[in-house]
């Protein structure tokens, strides 16, 4: 079951359950992330809550210059165990809406780096709300 909010035609979906990137392609995921980071003639930017995506490399200072974000994954590194990453938040801004991208196929672009897509990735197990608490 998963959200969607639209602001001005960018598209911004809560993962729910949230997809769970396993170690061994989190791993692979993140090299080529920063194989491929805006300031070394990429477009991906990696941080430790966000994954964004540009239509183009930064300028050698590295400043964005013209580049426009298309869309970012929001990730949590270490969660649910120490070497997973979890993925709860994507929003496509309305220049990547205008490109063509989705939710689906900007995780896809990232997540392909570890063999996954959106679709295949694991979930987050969720826990039953607590009993009402009863005077």
């Amino acid at each position: 079951m998963s959200t969607l909010s639209h602001q001005h035609d960018a598209v911004t979906e809560i993962i729910r359950p949230a997809a769970i990137v396993p170690e061994e392609a989190a791993r692979a995921v993140l090299l080529e992330l920063a194989r491929r980071d805006v300031q070394n003639g990429g477009v991906w930017e990696s941080e430790p809550t966000t994954w964004s995506l540009w239509d183009r490399p930064w300028l050698p200072s590295g400043d964005a210059g013209d580049a426009q974000l298309l869309g970012s994954l929001h990730v949590a590194y270490g969660t649910p165990t120490r070497y997973e990453i979890t993925i709860y938040r994507v929003t496509v801004t309305v220049a990547g809406v205008d490109a063509g991208w989705t939710v689906e196929s900007l995780s896809d672009a990232a997540l392909r780096h570890g063999g996954l897509s959106l679709a295949a990735c694991p979930r987050a197990q969720l826990a039953a709300p607590p009993k009402p608490f009863r005077f």
